[in-house]
């Protein structure tokens, strides 16, 4: 049975508002393409209305400015005790909207997002300065202040957690926001919104614009009165974002843009284990995730063994509705990304890769593919070198350490590798010398909130989570006092 879907308008100044144009779109469930709600669809006027409550929120003298940092953290943890009430209802949402499986999401919202949430509320009064050293009489130091209205921009694959990690540390930074959730899933953002409402916000910290990237989404990044962007998403639409942060002012941004990321299996590997965390690390969300393991590297000793277990573990997943216990592995998105996966599996084959399970699509309605395991693949490959975000393991093979790290690291992307070993030095070297923001020994996909989560090259600019996660919301200035000696 769906959920009662109980928020479809715009969420701005702590009212639920129609559009000023009035316009509406559809929202769809993945698992049959069936329309699930039709929401307010914001555009330049709406965002002129958010951004304008927002910086009212944000004066000097507004309730949310005067609030004492530890109430700003009891109202983010009363927002967390509210999500943890609404489990189910916000798991259903996030499922029918978005295609998450009903049982991962409902364990991420469980031990993943309502404590996101309380450790980046606990940070709002851990916010301090530094005391500097000038020379002659001279008494320095540094402070830390909130950077403004923030824009934030959300991606699709994990609409919840994504709305916490920079919502929440936006709000205990002392900042206002301005939300815009990707077109494909507005309904958890809106809901959240709700309880941020009823944790006892005040009026224009944090509202919600349902639109598109044209209009809504340009507007929100062009606007003067934004002086952050965090963004999460697609490289391409992440660099024209960059662009736009200095047309009107010069905007901080905050990038998280994808990855290509590479997986390691060393021959003296436990393969018990590394072989189902590689199906794990790629099949996991239908691979509709950055940090997805989408090249596997496995070296040559094991190389035959590996494949034969990597192909085993696609085919026994079970592919159904989402909502359904027993289902491991639901549908993609929507049909532009269904549509672009399947691209991709054709391309693979196209250049000489061979399918070896998988590969084609399932059933008649909604948009399951099949979990697709390639071998053969060389790294000059489309499938190899290209962000596929769908559920295609890509199998390479290699010889040595030095050459592994060397292909790993021939990609502009940079977001995070992993290595199974039962040799520590292989371990630290491939740590040490891979071009990423994060690196898995012997697991993947291990997180936490405590954990700094960011990239190099083209995959991210800034950190989120861990200490750094409210630095991204703060302006530090420096104060100095004359101190003239007179006892």
């Amino acid at each position: 049975m769906a959920p009662e879907i109980k928020y479809t308008k715009l969420f701005i100044d702590n009212k639920w508002v129609d559009a000023v144009s009035g316009k509406t779109f559809d929202t769809y469930n993945p698992h049959d393409g069936s329309v699930i709600a039709t929401v307010a669809e914001g555009d330049e006027a709406d965002i002129n209305l958010a951004v304008a409550a927002a910086k009212r929120a944000f004066h000097r003298n507004s309730e949310w400015r005067l609030m004492d940092a530890a109430q700003r953290w009891a109202i983010l943890d009363k927002f967390a005790d509210l999500v943890q009430r609404d489990t189910q209802y916000l798991a259903e949402l996030e499922c029918y909207n978005n295609g998450m499986l009903l049982s991962s999401a409902i364990l991420s919202l469980k031990y993943n997002v309502v404590e996101n949430i309380r450790y980046l509320a606990s940070l709002a009064d851990k916010i301090q300065g530094d005391t500097i050293p000038l020379s002659g009489e001279v008494f320095a130091y540094t402070l830390k202040q909130p950077i403004g209205v923030c824009g934030l921009i959300l991606p699709w694959n994990g609409p919840i957690l994504l709305f916490i990690v920079k919502v929440v540390a936006a709000l205990a930074a002392g900042c206002t926001v301005v939300v815009k959730p990707a077109e494909q899933t507005p309904l958890t953002a809106l809901a959240l919104a709700a309880l941020l409402q009823e944790a006892g916000l005040p009026a224009g910290v944090v509202n919600v614009v349902n639109g598109f990237g044209v209009g809504a989404g340009t507007t929100l990044t062009h606007h003067p009165d934004v002086a952050k962007i965090s963004f999460t998403g697609s490289l391409e639409v992440g660099k024209l974002i960059q662009q736009a942060a200095g047309a009107n002012n010069l905007k901080r941004v905050t990038l998280e843009l994808g990855g290509k990321s590479p997986l390691v299996i060393m021959d003296d590997a436990d393969l018990n284990a590394a072989i189902p965390y590689a199906a794990y690390s790629i099949f996991s969300h239908q691979g509709q995730m950055c940090i997805a393991a989408s090249r596997v590297y496995v070296q040559s000793g094991v190389y035959d063994k590996f494949v034969q277990g990597a192909v085993a573990m696609a085919k026994k997943r079970v592919i159904g509705n989402p909502t359904d216990p027993a289902t491991e592995h639901g549908p993609q998105i929507d049909a532009e990304m269904f549509n672009k996966v399947l691209g991709y599996i054709e391309a693979g084959k196209k250049e000489g890769a061979k399918v070896l399970t998988g590969g084609k699509r399932v059933g008649n309605t909604g948009y399951y593919i099949e979990p697709t395991v390639f071998v053969d693949v060389t790294d000059d490959m489309k499938i190899a070198k290209e962000e596929i975000f769908g559920p295609v393991q890509c199998i390479l093979k290699f010889d040595t350490l030095e050459e592994v790290i060397e292909r790993c690291n021939n990609t502009n992307y940079g977001l995070a590798a992993g290595i199974f070993t039962s040799n520590l030095n292989t371990a630290l070297q491939f740590s040490k010398h891979a071009e990423v923001g994060k690196v898995w020994i012997n697991t993947y996909l291990m997180m936490g909130p405590q954990a700094p989560s960011g990239g190099w090259k083209d995959s991210s600019i800034g950190i989120e989570n861990g200490l750094q996660a409210v630095d991204a919301f703060l302006e530090q200035k420096t104060v100095a006092i004359n101190l003239p000696k007179k006892f």
